[in-house]
């Protein structure tokens, strides 16, 4: 479930940074604004769902859009305030190889818990009914969308859109108000240098985009002779493709700003995103035949293209060096 770097033993080098990236420009430019939006985001989405919570509300599936589009954009930057009481996860309990958002959800709705009426006792509940896959069933899963919804579903859609902005209010705050001066100014118990800072960022970059080629990916591919397309992320909402994209644009961002804009970089990005952009396949349905799935198959090799090119030329200005790559078998 964790963002574990398969490239992964990420063997840390002895020579400084000879040309350092400004931290403060990732953090100012990249990292803020990012978690700004998606509170504002959020927020949105817990006013929507509280103004009208019916399914067939146009404002309301709006707003769910956009603050997970917000969510994916820094969903890369998993460390520090994100990592704190396991707010990533009750953002995003994704992926679910055992249906624990369905059990939950179908525990509550059975009960009619009451804790979806009370904010604090509802952050107590499984943090598999919480976040944006579980919101995702309730408004666009059947079994859990009826058309005659019952009350209880109306206020259990204001729960968990409700924790998705606590939740993301909090990340935000944290890194205005104390994580932010901690990376920019790194002299301190958690980043000593700014070069342990920049290796942070670092390995932002290479669990991103291996997140997204292994598991957003990876997931509905499966095997050649068993492709898995029910498997891919946010799929009731078609919206598996739209993850891929947005998450390589905003990983993008942040690999221009550490990499001093590296055209060699710059270019494997702009042929991922390009390819991504012309799949038309929103849920990687084509996985399931034969050429559908080699464009799938090109994409994610487009990806690994882009982790070889910061191994190879971003990781050692930073000191870095891969000492472990699983899709070698070294």
């Amino acid at each position: 479930m964790r963002f574990v770097t398969l490239a992964a033993a990420i063997i840390i080098a002895a020579p400084a940074i000879a040309d350092q990236p400004d931290i403060r420009a990732i953090v100012e430019r990249h990292i803020l604004p990012g978690y700004e939006v998606l509170a504002l985001e959020a927020s949105e989405l817990a006013d929507a769902a509280s103004e009208n919570c019916a399914l067939e509300n146009p404002s309301l599936i709006e707003a769910y859009h956009k603050a997970f589009d917000a969510w994916v954009k820094v969903s890369h930057l998993r460390f520090g305030p994100s990592e704190q009481d396991d707010r990533a996860f009750a953002l995003a309990f994704w992926p679910d190889p055992r249906g624990a958002t369905a059990k939950a959800l179908s525990v509550l709705i059975r009960n009619e818990d009451p804790a979806v009426s009370d904010d604090q006792a509802f952050r107590t509940v499984s943090i598999a009914a919480r976040g944006f896959y579980a919101l995702e069933f309730l408004l666009f899963d059947p079994q859990f969308s009826p058309v005659d919804a019952s009350d209880y579903h109306c206020r259990l859609i204001q729960a968990v859109a409700t924790g998705i902005a606590m939740t993301s209010e909090a990340i935000h705050v944290g890194w205005v108000k104390g994580y932010a001066d901690l990376m920019i100014n790194a002299e301190n118990e958690t980043y000593r240098t700014s070069t342990e800072a920049a290796r942070q960022l670092f390995t932002a970059l290479s669990t991103g985009l291996e997140f997204t080629s292994q598991t957003r990916l990876g997931r509905p591919m499966g095997t050649f002779e068993r492709p898995r397309p029910n498997r891919a992320e946010a799929r009731r909402s078609e919206r598996s493709l739209r993850h891929v994209v947005l998450s390589l644009e905003a990983i993008w961002e942040l690999a221009g700003l550490i990499s001093n804009e590296n055209d060699t970089l710059g270019k494997a990005f702009q042929t991922a995103i390009g390819r991504a952009a012309a799949l038309d396949d929103p849920v990687f349905a084509g996985v399931a035949e034969p050429q559908g799935r080699l464009r799938i198959e090109v994409l994610q090799q487009n990806i690994e293209e882009i982790r070889t090119i910061l191994a190879g030329e971003v990781g050692p200005a930073l000191g870095i060096s891969a000492g472990f790559n699983s899709l070698d078998g070294d």
